[in-house]
């Protein structure tokens, strides 16, 4: 039976080269000329790898070897310096290397033993017992590595990583190191191929729906062999509704494709409001004996861009309320826990999106798995606009590892690539759409275009015409090309900085709160989602961006500030827009906060996101005034400042239904600690997500705090980071922060043993706090 093992523990890890001297002599070329070619150094097998100075031999070493576990980012915890890169985050990248030891024991031999890395950025070298097996030039990847031949066992073997980050891939922060899982597998000599069940239902009249299933075997074997697939699809309860048996033959040392078809008759839909999934238990048996046991998640869903009337998910017409996301995290970099990303999409749904971006490259595969469950329309993004056998294979990798997710609506080959304007950029998109429609026939393709869209010379080959923010072009677009669907793959970078409302401050690294055009292509969230509601024929927009990432930023600031929720994961006033236009509930948010002493008698923008009919604003008590609001619209006055509660009143149909205060508070006399999702887990690696903010003599929420706090744990769990100035250059890492702007985020990792976590705050002068967090 197949086995996935977890190697995410005890890595051996040295930051920096080690530096090896070539030798002058023949012997040692000689046999580093050999299969086992490293034979000192690093990636030799019995390199002296010890935490300690020195190891059972008594031979000491001054070279620093740590034990880590991944996912690890190994760039997160520096103090980020002005020299170097911004929109590398600011940080310095600097090469290392990982060793792992792990055992076979001799009942493996015959199996098929693979290393499967998740993610490893930037580049790295992979050796197994001093063999070189591959170099894998993609930070955003998965990839397979063989070790049958060079695998020891019965003895200890080693695999050492070389991380390369001289060259970088993107204009945002990359992180470094293995920040993804690492699992060791276990075959039989026949087996499911790493991605190899493809299940793709199809509707046909009324209610009926066709099960097509193709499963990819291999025989490592060196004679034929003959495996039976037996594939069962099953409900959300567990029920059967759908099952297929049949033999294939597999030449040796070959992979074989299996298709069965199967019929279904009317499933629960997978659906943005009601993603229903199903499961698809695909069992194999080769002489007489069970040898894998799989399951693969699938959803049954119509989808289809219209050039005339946008998108349809299941013959029902839906605007994409997209955002883009990276997929780093303020406190832990690249290394992003499985429970914090949960949390992050969790947020964007609750602010009315539907549809991610997966910008711009494969993101993890547990993120897919929470687009499914969550029911995001997602585009799913490789991240080399290139023909090459190299970009070739990761375009192969993204769309094998992620067609089985009816989350995925759409395949995007590129991003803003000056050569989509060229003869070279049209023959490279028309080899990538076509592998990419042999690979999966079911979903359209495109490329986000942002130089000159409406002169591109790729317009007319892809599915779907993704623009990058120039919404000039979309008419000229729709007229040139009206057998083409247009969709904003990218639209309303407008950055804002949480808790700012005065003007611009590039020395402090401020931007200012309220929504604004940027300039003539990055129009505010408020224009560009009126333009696209204007225009049934697009298919909606993917907002730059869901959440602040790391770089493309300027000094002393260290990220971008496009997005509606910040580095830490708080809301920003661009949160609630958004809600004010992709949300029916009513809901009204008032910006700024109302604590301006010395501001008495001047004028103070105030705005109001709402998704009402009719706002009206009182001071005090008393009415300011009322305006009615048009769709995707807002409301705002100037308002005299003068200190007390600013209340901002809804209306629908003529009733009072939603109301939002800004209140004038008193000095901060005691910190707060608010956990942010229950039911934290004592597993090791679940996340308590936790906010510090300050709260008056009347227990209001102070929003102009500043104090500096120090955080403490007890033994059942550890601090990972702190968070809270988008300018404080003190590493993530360390458990003292200042507070910017009322709020403090910090992220604990919970402990294996069962009990109470407490996490305390302490600053002077203000009355300290503890949270206690009962962990399960």
């Amino acid at each position: 039976m197949k086995e996935w093992i977890s190697l995410n523990e005890k890595w051996r890890f040295h930051l920096g080269d080690i530096q090896v001297e070539e030798s002058k002599l023949k012997p040692a070329m000689y046999i580093e000329a050999k299969a086992e070619r490293k034979r000192c150094g690093p990636a030799a097998r019995n390199y002296m790898d010890e935490q300690e100075y020195w190891n059972e031999t008594g031979l000491i070493s001054h070279e620093t070897w740590l034990f880590v576990d991944v996912p690890h980012d190994y760039i997160i915890g520096q103090e980020p310096k002005q020299e170097n890169n911004n929109t590398l985050g600011f940080f310095k990248y600097q090469n290392a290397w990982y060793r792992k030891h792990f055992e076979l024991p001799k009942e493996d031999e015959g199996k098929r033993i693979c290393l499967y890395f998740e993610g490893v950025a930037v580049h790295c070298k992979v050796y197994v017992n001093g063999c070189y097996m591959l170099t894998n030039n993609c930070g955003y990847n998965s990839f397979e590595v063989d070790i049958t031949d060079v695998a020891d066992f019965g003895h200890d073997n080693v695999v050492a990583l070389w991380i390369d980050t001289s060259e970088h891939e993107g204009w945002w922060y990359e992180g470094a190191g293995i920040y993804r899982p690492v699992w060791l597998i276990k075959s039989e000599p026949v087996s499911v191929d790493m991605y190899g069940v493809f299940v793709h239902p199809e509707k046909k009249e009324n209610d009926l729906w066709a099960l097509p299933v193709d499963t990819t075997l291999r025989n490592d074997a060196y004679a034929e062999k003959i495996a039976r697939v037996v594939s069962v699809a099953r409900d959300e309860q567990g029920n059967a509704v759908c099952q297929m048996e049949e033999e294939i033959a597999i030449p040796p040392r070959e992979t074989a494709t299996l298709r069965q078809v199967g019929e279904v008759t009317d499933p629960a839909l997978w659906d943005i409001e009601a993603p229903h999934l199903y499961t698809l238990e695909t069992t194999v048996y080769s002489d007489g004996e069970m040898v894998e046991k799989q399951e693969n998640r699938f959803g049954f869903r119509t989808i289809r861009f219209d050039c005339k009337e946008g998108f349809f998910l299941n013959d029902r017409r839906v605007k994409i309320q997209g955002v883009c996301c990276h997929q780093d995290y303020g406190l832990t970099g690249k290394a992003v826990p499985e429970r914090i990303q949960r949390y992050r999409l969790e947020l964007l749904k609750e602010m009315g999106a539907n549809g991610y971006r997966c910008a711009h490259y494969p993101h993890h595969a547990y993120t897919m798995d929470m687009l499914d469950e969550l029911g995001f329309l997602t585009m799913a993004e490789t991240r080399w606009y290139q023909s090459t056998p190299e970009g070739m294979e990761q375009l192969e990798m993204l769309i094998k590892r992620d067609r089985n997710h009816p989350c995925v609506i759409l395949w995007s080959a590129g991003n803003e690539e000056p050569l989509h304007l060229t003869p070279a950029g049209r023959r490279i998109a028309q080899a990538m759409l076509f592998r990419a429609r042999q690979l999966d026939g079911t979903r359209p393709v495109t490329t986000a275009v942002s130089h000159d869209p409406a002169n591109a010379t790729v317009a007319d080959l892809i599915d779907v015409m993704g623009v990058n923010y120039n919404l000039t072009h979309f008419d000229r677009l729709h007229e040139k090309y009206p057998q083409v669907p247009l969709l904003s793959s990218e639209c309303a970078a407008t950055s804002t900085t949480r808790g700012w409302y005065q003007a611009d401050c590039p020395e402090r690294g401020y931007i200012y709160g309220y929504d604004r055009d940027t300039n003539k292509s990055f129009l505010a969230r408020e224009k560009t989602w009126q333009y696209f509601m204007e225009r049934p024929w697009i298919a909606g927009g993917y907002q730059w961006a869901g959440i602040e990432h790391r770089g493309e930023t300027v000094w002393p600031r260290l990220c971008s500030q496009a997005g509606a929720i910040d580095l830490y994961l708080n809301k920003k006033d661009a949160f609630y827009q958004n809600k004010s236009h992709w949300t029916k509930e009513p809901m009204v948010h008032l910006l700024p906060h109302w604590n301006w002493p010395g501001m008495e008698g001047e004028e103070i923008r105030v705005s109001c996101y709402t998704n009402c009919e009719r706002v009206e604003l009182y001071l005090n008590g008393e009415k300011i005034g009322e305006q009615e609001v048009a769709a995707f619209s807002h409301a705002e006055w100037q308002v005299k400042y003068a200190p007390g509660k600013l209340e901002a009143r809804g209306y629908r149909a003529g009733k009072l239904c939603c109301t939002d205060v800004q209140e004038t508070t008193g000095a901060p006399v005691k910190l707060r600690l608010k956990l942010e999702r229950d039911h934290v887990k004592a597993d090791g690696r679940d996340i308590a997500i936790i906010t510090c903010d300050c709260v008056d003599q009347e227990g209001r929420h102070v929003p102009t705090a500043s104090p500096f706090v120090s955080f403490f744990v007890n033994e059942k769990g550890k601090i990972l980071g702190t968070g809270s100035d988008v300018c404080d250059h003190v590493p993530v890492t360390c458990p003292d922060r200042k507070m910017r702007a009322g709020l403090i985020s910090l992220a604990v990792r919970a402990g294996m043993e069962k009990g109470r976590l407490l996490v305390r705050a302490e600053a002077d002068g203000l009355q300290s706090t503890v949270l206690a967090i009962e962990l399960e």
